[in-house]
């Protein structure tokens, strides 16, 4: 006499079909996901690649005129200024009244100087003005007792402009800004060109294996070189 099969209990395929599609849904997450994220890579790669291409050829450029800076003939051009401020200024026994704020916005109106003042020193005789910004200097002498000045203004040419802006000398804050928005940016295309690489199977080994010899090679030179 055959024995008969035992039923199985509803709960019970109702709790395996449930799990079925749990791992159905797992799987069709994983899915798109790895669909989406080569896409994502992409489209991240592309346009952030445009939209910082003017900064990285901006300075890819300079960084070819900053270590090469005797192929440009790029003449300056100085002028020399004389004048008198108000004496009450300077002719102070207490350098820590000497009135810099007057003194300078007396010669910023007077001369125009461009930049931001980077230095004011006062000795026993003289007081100096710095103003510095991209390729340009203006360096102003006042005699103490006298208030008399002289102010020796230097404008560079284009390429000591652009080679200051590369190094970020006498640039001001906002400059600093891009400076640092330029970083981002190209560490951005770098890692998701890196991560484009990785979802190209027939080239990720070669592009791998490219990467770690550019590698290799700049430690090398470095090592050599240092």
């Amino acid at each position: 006499m055959e024995t008969p099969r035992s039923q199985p209990q509803p709960w019970t395929t109702v709790r395996k079909e449930a799990t079925v599609n749990t791992r159905a849904r797992a799987s069709d997450g994983n899915a798109a996901w790895q669909r989406q994220m080569p896409a994502l890579a992409r489209w991240l790669h592309l346009y952030l690649s445009m939209f910082s291409f003017a900064l990285v050829l901006f300075f890819a450029v300079t960084g070819l005129t900053l270590n090469h800076a005797d192929w440009f003939d790029d003449a300056s051009r100085t002028s020399e200024y004389k004048g008198k401020l108000n004496a009450s200024w300077t002719n102070v026994t207490d350098t820590s009244k000497v009135n810099k704020l007057a003194i300078v916005e007396y010669l910023r109106e007077a001369h125009h100087p461009k930049g931001a003042m980077s230095d004011f020193r006062i000795d026993a005789a003289e007081c100096s003005v710095a103003f510095r910004g991209p390729g340009y200097t203006a360096d102003a002498f006042i005699n103490r007792s006298t208030g008399a000045y002289q102010l020796t203004e230097t404008q560079m040419g284009l390429v000591a402009v652009i080679n200051d802006l590369h190094k970020g000398r006498d640039t001001g804050k906002t400059w600093s800004l891009v400076i640092d928005a330029s970083a981002i940016f190209m560490t951005l295309v770098s890692a998701t060109g890196l991560l484009l690489l990785l979802f190209l199977k027939k080239r990720r080994t070669s592009g791998l294996l490219w990467t770690l010899i550019g590698l290799g090679v700049c430690v090398a030179l470095y090592v050599f070189l240092f």
